[in-house]
């Protein structure tokens, strides 16, 4: 009896979260439409959303939360504070690049560090082409204008596919640390090349990097927010165009995820995660399917490689390191590797603790500082002004970053949303 009064009370409680969280997302759009520039309402969204998807609310449901969030409480927000555009698309472009990647280290189980070189081939396909230093090569036909930029969103699919399959070739004929060690230096020779390609024909414009690059054309954008009555300067404009348009290709990369998981690539790919030796027993062609899943993933990272160059209409080599690797992969770490829905929630965690939440942290601190005030406790008091500022939270993001990583092998091993195998095999040990 006392076994089954535990099941229903854990099943009450999961009704009452389930329940809950939903009304709070709700509520937290409402108040981040009325309070845009809070930060507090901003993070009472994120953290509604998050606990509606670690409860598992229902799927319609979760669905009607997130266009409401996406469509209607953020855009509208957006329009009283453009930083939250800004904030959604940085996290929008990070979320397509954690997909990426986790097909390669979650589905398919191989680990590269050097994931941002095709990121940076994306976004040095679109910078040669729409910047005057493409007149480096061919004088006089570039730039190209901003409505090219379409077509070359599918060439940087193709390129960095390309590089994908080109580094894979060497690379993944090994495996474990070895294959880690070489995609580290392959990703590194890469941004190196982006760095040295100044001479004798300067290619990239070396470490001054390209500047400025085309954008795509926003007056049907333009037009259509003039239709409903919304004024909006070319600046605001823009925030709102890439913000759709990263919204609409991270539902293509959800999809292709989706349907990669599903079919036989995808189970060729979770065979060689859970054994190789048995996969290549079973049949499967190792490195085809490991080539393949190096070409989709880097192919994802291309084509926001190029969204990323247009949006900032500048790049250089220094936008592409190591650590940007590294940030990518703790996003899928963090969400749960080989969980669709776990990467995009990494990379947003990760994007607003990077852009948001430490810088806040530290812009309060110096406001604290600066107030003159001394707290006084029981047995001592402190002042803030005598606060060093190398102990401002943004300068320590790594540390941040690392502290939240251990903690999280500590506690949950899996991820925040573990793939449903691991659920399943954690039910069935439990029975």
């Amino acid at each position: 009896m006392n076994q089954r009064d535990d099941l229903q009370n854990k099943t009450k409680n999961k009704f009452h979260l389930k329940t809950i969280f939903p009304i709070l997302t709700i509520l937290a759009g409402v108040l981040l439409v009325l309070k845009a520039h809070s930060s507090l309402a901003f993070l009472f969204l994120m953290a509604s959303l998050l606990g509606s998807m670690i409860v598992r609310v229902q799927t319609k449901i979760l669905t009607s939360l997130f266009v409401f969030t996406l469509l209607i409480a953020l855009p509208v927000a957006g329009f009283k504070n453009s930083f939250l555009l800004e904030l959604a698309t940085q996290a929008g472009i990070y979320a397509a690049l954690a997909l990426g990647l986790n097909i390669v280290v979650g589905m398919a189980g191989l680990l590269d560090l050097g994931f941002s070189a095709f990121f940076a081939v994306g976004a040095y396909t679109w910078a040669i082409v729409g910047s005057s230093q493409g007149s480096e090569l061919f004088p006089g036909v570039f730039p190209l204008s901003g409505g090219f930029f379409y077509l070359f969103m599918i060439v940087a699919v193709f390129t960095a596919a390309l590089l994908g399959i080109i580094v894979g070739l060497p690379a993944l004929r090994l495996r474990g640390d070895y294959l880690a060690i070489v995609t580290l230096g392959l990703g590194e020779v890469v941004r190196v090349l982006a760095n040295n390609l100044d001479h004798p024909i300067n290619i990239t414009n070396g470490p001054k990097g390209i500047t400025p690059i085309q954008r795509p054309p926003v007056e049907l954008l333009s037009n259509v927010l003039n239709f409903f009555g919304l004024k909006s300067d070319n600046a605001m404009t823009y925030s709102l165009f890439f913000y759709l348009l990263v919204l609409v290709l991270i539902g293509v990369v959800i999809a292709f995820n989706l349907r990669l998981g599903k079919s036989r690539f995808g189970r060729a790919w979770n065979a060689i995660r859970e054994n190789e030796i048995a996969a290549r027993a079973m049949g499967v062609n190792l490195l085809r399917t490991k080539l393949l899943a190096f070409a989709t993933g880097a192919a994802f990272s291309g084509v926001m490689g190029a969204v990323y160059a247009a949006k900032q209409t500048f790049v250089s080599p220094e936008s592409f390191t190591l650590l940007q690797s590294i940030t990518i992969l703790s996003m899928v770490i963090l969400g749960g590797m080989g969980n669709v829905a776990g990467a995009v929630l990494g990379a947003c965690i990760v994007t607003v603790l990077n852009i948001d939440v430490l810088k806040s942290m530290s812009e309060f601190l110096g406001q604290i500082r600066q107030s003159g005030n001394i707290y006084d406790f029981w047995l001592f008091s402190i002042n803030p002004a005598n606060i060093p500022e190398q102990l401002e939270p943004a300068k320590y993001e790594r540390m941040v970053f690392g502290i939240i990583l251990i903690l999280m092998m500590i506690f949950r091993p899996e991820g925040l949303l573990p793939p449903k195998r691991d659920e399943e095999k954690t039910n069935a040990s439990g029975a």
